[in-house]
Order: C-alpha cells, then sequence, then structure tokens
C-alpha cells in the first residue's frame, strides 16, 4: 500500500514540475474599409516536449522564453497599423482576448491631439502611441504571462475604465 501513496505523490510532484500552460487568444481586426475579421493568436508552453508555440507556429526550445514582443507598425500617414501576428495588410483597429487579457487598438479622436488618433487599451489601462513603432511585451513565467509592458508609449493619466 505505501509504494502505490509513493507512486501517486511522485506523479503528482511531477505533474506540478511541468508547469506548462495554455493562453488561447482570439481578435478580431477591423481593417480601414470598415470590414472585420476574426483571428486566433495565442502561445503555448509544453515542458514535457520542449515545445513553445506561438499562434499556429511551434518552435523547439529547452526551456520557456523569457518573453514575446509584438511590434505594431504606423502607417507613413499615421492612419493604418500593420500587425504581422493579426492580419496580412494594414488594419485600423484591433480587439485580442489572450487568456486573462483583453488588449485593443482603437482609433478615437480627442479633444487634443494623439499620434494616429490612437488609443491602445491593456486590460483596463490605456495608452497613446509615442512612436511609429510602439511594442507589447509578454513576460512569461510558468503559469502563463507574468505581466504585460507596452514601450513606444505614452500614458494617458486621465482615462481609466
Amino acid at each position: 500500500m505505501k509504494s502505490y501513496l509513493l507512486i501517486l505523490l511522485l506523479s503528482c510532484i511531477s505533474f506540478v514540475c511541468q508547469a506548462s500552460f495554455e493562453l488561447p487568444g482570439s481578435g478580431t481586426v477591423t481593417y480601414p474599409s470598415g470590414m472585420k475579421k476574426e483571428f486566433d493568436f495565442g502561445f503555448k508552453w509544453d515542458k514535457k516536449n520542449k515545445q513553445f508555440t506561438i499562434g499556429s507556429q511551434q518552435y523547439p526550445m529547452d526551456q520557456l522564453p523569457d518573453s514575446y514582443s509584438l511590434a505594431i507598425t504606423l502607417a507613413g500617414d499615421d492612419q493604418a497599423v500593420f500587425v504581422q501576428e493579426f492580419a496580412k495588410g494594414f488594419i485600423s483597429e484591433f480587439e485580442w482576448q489572450i487568456g486573462p487579457h483583453t488588449i485593443k487598438l482603437v482609433k478615437e479622436r480627442l479633444d487634443y491631439p494623439v499620434r494616429g488618433d490612437y488609443i491602445l487599451w491593456v486590460d483596463q489601462y490605456n495608452y497613446f502611441l509615442k512612436t511609429g513603432n510602439p511594442t507589447i511585451k509578454f513576460v512569461f513565467n510558468k503559469d502563463g504571462i507574468n505581466y504585460i509592458l507596452p514601450s513606444g508609449i505614452t500614458k494617458d493619466k486621465g482615462r481609466k475604465r
């Protein structure tokens, strides 16, 4: 009986040490024409098989990567953006649910000028684009996303949901 308990205990410890996670992601892009299209883009870490999945692509890795950066590239006239993970061409907006997080880029004309009239929301916090190539960095831990760090942005100190 003791050997069965030992085997059960060891298998539980082994399962906990795997530290794998899956963060399904889905969203919608809006093209400048107003057409909307859904997309799937998530992250998955399979420690047992040493595979990291980004969207639909799998990569062999010895360990969980520290982070992943999503680049947003503004068009020359700041009126559209390119996010290669979400669409093959320029888009005007997106909304993306990744695990427990919601990230969206919306166009909204405000009373004061902001670059491209864009507001980037990361969960309940919003930001304005400061550069032509802002990024959203996802920092991972064994459970999934540890935190999200946007760069190339400036905080909007007056607008919090």
